[in-house]
């Protein structure tokens, strides 16, 4: 029998903050059509760069983290829209044909 090891992005979080770190969590809200990751898929961000989870399995992820920097720095919180016919969709790799929302917060 095969076992799949589901990564504990919550535990790594809060693992993070309570070892100091400013952390932001990202999660996917919604999908549409084809979409590497489903609903309620997690990925954390550190101010210092380190990362835990995913949210795509790697083609919007960078774009994602550098909306967790930015939500770190201002608190306040973001909605992304990754889809076919978004601009940014190409430019990040999201052209798998479907569409993903993800919400990112600051860890307080």
């Amino acid at each position: 029998m095969n076992t799949v090891e589901v990564e504990d992005v919550l535990g790594t979080a809060a693992t993070w903050r309570a070892a100091g770190e400013q952390v932001a969590l990202a999660t996917v809200t919604e999908t549409w059509g084809s979409s590497p990751r489903p609903a309620g898929s997690q990925m954390a961000v550190t101010k210092s760069g380190r990362m835990a989870g995913s949210v795509s399995g790697g083609c919007i992820e960078g774009a994602v983290a550098d909306a967790a920097m930015q939500t770190i720095d201002s608190g306040t919180p973001q909605l992304l829209d990754f889809g076919v016919t978004h601009e940014r969709a190409w430019e990040v790799g999201l052209a798998c044909g479907g569409k993903v929302k993800v919400f990112v917060e600051k860890l307080i």
